[in-house]
Formats: C-alpha cells, sequence, structure tokens
C-alpha cells in the first residue's frame, strides 16, 4: 500500500453524496424535469413506475411507497397487529424507528440480544426471548447483511406469529438468493439520502407478497380512502414524494452495480486490514449476500480510535453507540447495564469507516494505512 503521507487537511468523509449526484445529475434533471412539466406532483407518474420498478427489484407483487422508512414501519406494523396486538421482539443493537415504530402501531416491544458476530438477531435468541404474549419479530437486516429468514420465517410460521423485516440497510441484499424485502410477511425500506438507494429528502416503502396487505396499507397511508372522499376507514397522509420518486427511479437502475461495487471495496479493507491490532472485520455470514450499507469493525480502542481518524481528516462514524434497551425512551422497562451483552459489546467497541460506492482505491488506502499507524504508534499493533 506504500508509505502514508496523509495529510490533515485532507478529507474522506463517511459518505460522499455529491459524487453520486456529479455522476447522475443530467438524468436526474431531466427526471425531475418531466416531473413539473407534467404538473402531477403527488402521487404521479414517476411514483406508480418507481413502485412496479422497485417491486421487480425486490421480488414481491407489490410495493408502496411512503413518506418515510419509519412510517413504513409503522403502518406494516398496524397492518399486522390489527386483529391483535402483544409483545413485539426486536434486537437492541439498531436504530430506534425499529422499536418507536412498535408503540406507535400499539405493539409492546421485548427487545432481545444480537449475535455478537454479526449484530444480527437469530432464531436461537428468538426462541429464548419468546413469551406467549409473542405477536411477531422485527427482523432488522443491520448494516447490509440479512438474518437468517430461512429459520425466522420457520419459527414464526410454526408458532402463528408475524415476521416484518426492516430492510432501510439491506437493499439488494440476499440470503439463500433471495433479496430484502421479500420474506417477511411484509418490509419495510427507507431511502434516506444516505442508504444504499437514496432519495434527495425522505422517502420510504411497504412491500409484499399478500394483496390483501398491500390493498390496506395504500388506502391507509392514503387517508383510508378507496377513491376520492370516499374513506374505509381512518387512515394518515404518508404519501412517497413524485419529485423523490422520480430520483429514486433514476438510481435503482444502479444500485445493483452500486453494491457491486461496496462488496469489492469492504473486500480492500478486509485485506488491507488482516491482523492489525485487535481489530474484528465484518463477517459475512453463510448464505448471505451482504451489501455494505456500512463497513463496520469493532475494537476495544474504538472511542481513541475515532477520535485519532477524526484529526486526520477522515469521517468514520458509530452506528450505534447506546443500545435501545438503555436508551433513556426505555428507562424503567427493567432492562439494566448487562443484561443484553452481545449489544452492549457491539454497542462499546464498533466502528464505521467510510464506504460508499464512488470511493476509490486510495482512499481505501488510506483510511487502512492511517488505521495501521494509530495501532502501531500507541503500541497496540
Amino acid at each position: 500500500m506504500g508509505e502514508c503521507n496523509f495529510m490533515k487537511n485532507s478529507s474522506i468523509p463517511l459518505v460522499d453524496l455529491s459524487r453520486q449526484v456529479e455522476t447522475l445529475g443530467p438524468r436526474i434533471n431531466d427526471a425531475l424535469a418531466r416531473v413539473i412539466s407534467n404538473g402531477d406532483f403527488i402521487h404521479g407518474k414517476a411514483v406508480k413506475a418507481f413502485e412496479e420498478e422497485f417491486s421487480e427489484f425486490v421480488g414481491v407483487p407489490h410495493c408502496i411507497g411512503v413518506a418515510n422508512g419509519t412510517d413504513a414501519l409503522e403502518i406494516a406494523l398496524r397492518w399486522l397487529m390489527r386483529e391483535r396486538t402483544g409483545t413485539v421482539l426486536v434486537p437492541s443493537m439498531t436504530f430506534i424507528a425499529s422499536a418507536e415504530a412498535v408503540g406507535l402501531a400499539g405493539g409492546r416491544v421485548k427487545f432481545v440480544d444480537v449475535d455478537p458476530s454479526t449484530a444480527l438477531l437469530t432464531p436461537e435468541l428468538v426462541t429464548k426471548a419468546w413469551t406467549n404474549d409473542t405477536v411477531g419479530v422485527v427482523a432488522v437486516h443491520l448494516w447490509g447483511q440479512m438474518c437468517d429468514m430461512e429459520e425466522l420465517s420457520r419459527l414464526c410460521r410454526e408458532r402463528g406469529a408475524w415476521l416484518l423485516e426492516d430492510c432501510a440497510q439491506a437493499h439488494g441484499a440476499r440470503f439463500r438468493g433471495r433479496p430484502a424485502g421479500s420474506w417477511g410477511d411484509a418490509a419495510a425500506f427507507s431511502f434516506y439520502p444516505g442508504k444504499n438507494l437514496g432519495a434527495f429528502g425522505d422517502g420510504g416503502a411497504v412491500t409484499t407478497n399478500n394483496s390483501t396487505c398491500a390493498d390496506w396499507v395504500r388506502r391507509y397511508a392514503n387517508h383510508g380512502r378507496s377513491k376520492k372522499y370516499l374513506h374505509e376507514m381512518e387512515g394518515r397522509n404518508s404519501r412517497l414524494d413524485t419529485m423523490q420518486a422520480a430520483i429514486l427511479r433514476v438510481k435503482l437502475a444502479h444500485l445493483s452495480d452500486w453494491n457491486i461495487s461496496r462488496r469489492r471495496l469492504a473486500e480492500r479493507y478486509s485485506e488491507n486490514l488482516k491482523g492489525v491490532g485487535d481489530l474484528v472485520l465484518p463477517v459475512t455470514r453463510d448464505g448471505a449476500e451482504h451489501v455494505f450499507h456500512l463497513f463496520v469493525v469493532t475494537t476495544s480502542h474504538r472511542d481513541a480510535l475515532l477520535d485519532y481518524l477524526a484529526n486526520q481528516g477522515i469521517g468514520a462514524g458509530v452506528h450505534y453507540p447506546c443500545p435501545l434497551h438503555l436508551q433513556p425512551a426505555y428507562a424503567g422497562w427493567g432492562l439494566c447495564p448487562g443484561d443484553l451483552p452481545a449489544s452492549e459489546g457491539v454497542a462499546n467497541s464498533c466502528l464505521s469507516l467510510p464506504l460508499f460506492p464512488e470511493m476509490r482505491d486510495d482512499e481505501i488506502d488510506t483510511v487502512s494505512l492511517m488505521i495501521r499507524e494509530y495501532f502501531r504508534s500507541t503500541g497496540h499493533a
């Protein structure tokens, strides 16, 4: 990799969206101009076209665009719990949206520990956490890798519970050759700008194989109406903006290639960082096709290394520094430090390194060299 001559005034961000915009700018401008020309800003043609294209990408018959990823989770959960509410098993190592949507939909969260090597739910941990009141499971495909959906699906089916996929970080990921968003009773996607498939603002979608679910979600997200001024139930206003759908259509055509690029860059990191200090590199499970929304390592020197990289102009990050069961929002729920040790261990040691499809090999090498230099200079190599 050569000698390290990285200057402190240089900058390698965690994510650089400007490079994507520079490449796709003319096509995005054309797509937006068509929306403006058509004047169909709400539920426009681009929304329907994107829903059809994304459902084909996911491998399901139904996709319903909504305003954001949290709405996608909540609305899907409202459908799943329309007849019976109860306890929903959610991993503690995830963003709060995975849990807060359960409460918003009327359910009760029970936090579950994760596999320390992948930070994912496992069938064994779900089985251990199961109670007579369990009605469903939220399987979070964290950092770009899917849970064991084959076994989780079987487990939920045998116990008469539903399974919701949180695919916010897993656009294009696969397990046993089958895409994220096609396994569960329903799935929720976020199109937040930094996602593998990101809009220029908020956006989300629910995907499902169930036509009854799709019809309910579509009506609920549009004020509960089946046609103009005919409302069959109380719903809400959660629509995927036509401008955002137009942008997503342009980007969707490149998503598979971007995911290939992410995997190649992740392999370069892994080669560069093999055997460095106490770094533990990402593990890809058997049968999984990782899309590396994030490249996450763990180290007992996380905070010091994070500060060191920041001082060198390298924008590493932490996803996430506090597991949900220890968040103030869930104080008093009966869980204390030490109760979910793997989640707490990952939260205390995880570090997300810069990774985005347009990143150059020399940037990967520079970040790697700085990490190696940190461990060498501190005597932790």
